[in-house]
């Protein structure tokens, strides 16, 4: 088939050259945004007397039957195939003849390619939403049976306050829920038909393109042909999507990597999510999760790829744009592949509550003793600074600082009573924390029904 741009050229393309421009080894996963955009616009050539309805109806006829080869896997790519709009149309009049090059009446590849990728980040956010519920959901059970499970909560990575496994794992889920949000917020703005802007100047023929987008699913069309060609911010913002995900992901993997060493043991990994070492027996390593937190700089580099194609260019389309499909399939196909992973590692590990709660130090309920004294009347930067007096003075004596006497605590302050003792209670310490969204069992039961509200919402909202 003749190249759809080459009636001024009087000789072939070099080869290396053909092989530098042909998007067809990529784009070609495009095949059904396309399709179904060429279907609808044959429908609306039709409706603004362009072609007859006949001719219309060959059209869609013939699409329908390049879709089901696709769909089969029976579609198979010529060597004049530069893309996937190209390949499309080459069947298409193979199989009904001449009127095959009435489709592209009025219609560019810029226009053709913008739609495609809209219709194709829509359906690609849809699939996400999906994938992380079925992490979230993971995290939801973890957190279901680990209600009352005490552990060390860090900051700086050093043991801070008594949480519970139930809590950190609502926070991973709570990170998720942001993620999906953005990704629903990025659908809602790659939600707007570029389709009959034509290369840049608008379409000549009296298409309705409102009626195009009704029949396309958009919710509005573009205002500016010449925006609508070169916008690729929902690209972008979308690979933004990813990344932030990606770098959550990767939190989370940290994490689980550290609780699951030796050193803490807090949890195990299923067999199914780890592996071994080629030389060391007794090794079982959290690859699963660390491929996870390897991947979220793959994520980063996609997006940082696509902004700096598009920081230097001018208006409108330009070529360069072929270079945002292989960063978001990429981006897109790692998240495929990592998001079910992470899923599976988190429902199957078990927990070692026992660890855990071996892991306690009674120096992390020195805010519950300055709390102690603040229920006592001390204000609360004087109460820090006693409680801090005691650490130091259970440092200093070697001993941990439940083990104080009362001589010690009275040598502090003589706001110290004998009922000072009852305040190293882990799981009282835990309870007390009992303002919303805080880490007492009761508190995280609220969270969980909040939880479990939000996905059964987040999958109405999904298509």
């Amino acid at each position: 088939m003749a190249k759809l741009w080459g009636g001024r050229f009087s000789a072939d393309m070099d080869a290396l050259m053909k092989q530098l421009n042909d998007s067809i080894r990529f784009d070609i996963r495009l095949w059904e945004a396309d399709i179904r955009g060429s279907i609808a616009y044959a429908g609306a050539l039709a409706a603004a007397g362009i072609i007859t309805r006949r001719e219309a109806a060959q059209l869609v006829r013939g699409l329908k039957a390049v879709r089901a080869e696709f769909a089969a896997g029976a579609f198979v790519v010529q060597p004049g195939d530069e893309d996937i709009h190209t390949a499309v149309e080459r069947r298409l009049k193979e199989l009904i003849g001449d009127v095959a090059g009435k489709l592209h009446t009025g219609r560019s590849r810029n226009d053709q390619v913008a739609t495609d990728m809209r219709l194709f980040c829509i359906q690609a956010v849809a699939d996400l939403k999906a994938l992380i519920a079925q992490l979230q959901s993971a995290l939801l059970s973890q957190a279901q049976a680990h209600v009352d499970t005490v552990m060390p909560g860090y900051t700086h990575l050093q043991r801070a306050q008594p949480i519970t496994f139930a809590h950190w794992c609502l926070a991973y889920f709570w990170m998720l829920a942001r993620d999906s949000e953005r990704l629903s917020d990025c659908a809602g703005r790659a939600d707007v038909m570029p389709l009959g802007s034509g290369a840049l100047a608008g379409n000549p023929f009296a298409i309705d393109r409102q009626a195009l987008a009704d029949s396309l699913g958009f919710r509005a069309i573009s205002p500016n042909s010449l925006d609508a060609v070169s916008d690729r911010d929902f690209v972008a913002e979308l690979l933004f999507d990813c990344a932030l995900l990606g770098a959550h992901l990767s939190r989370l993997a940290e994490d689980l990597v550290i609780y699951s060493s030796a050193e803490f043991g807090f949890i195990t990994f299923s067999d199914a999510y780890a592996t071994g070492s080629s030389l060391m027996p007794q090794k079982k390593n959290p690859d699963a999760v660390e491929l996870a937190r390897a991947k979220s700089g793959r994520l980063v580099g996609n997006l940082v790829s696509v902004l700096t194609m598009l920081k230097g260019l001018p208006m409108a389309y330009d070529k360069d744009m072929q270079e945002d499909k292989e960063p978001l399939f990429d981006s897109l196909d790692t998240l495929a592949l990592t998001l079910p992973v992470v899923a599976g590692a988190i429902d199957t590990l078990q927990v070692n509550a026992d660890r855990m709660r071996a892991a306690l130090d009674p120096a992390m309920l020195a805010t519950d003793v300055a709390e102690y004294l603040v229920r006592r009347g001390v204000p609360f930067r004087e109460a820090h600074h006693l409680s801090g007096r005691a650490v130091a003075l259970a440092e200093s004596k070697g001993v941990r600082l439940d083990q104080l006497g009362d001589e010690d605590w009275r040598s502090i302050s003589d706001r110290f009573g004998a009922d000072i003792r009852a305040v190293f209670d882990f799981a009282q310490s835990v309870a007390s924390r009992d303002a919303a969204g805080g880490a007492s069992p009761r508190a995280v039961r609220e969270q969980m029904r909040q939880a479990r509200a939000w996905l059964r919402k987040a999958g109405k909202r999904s298509p």
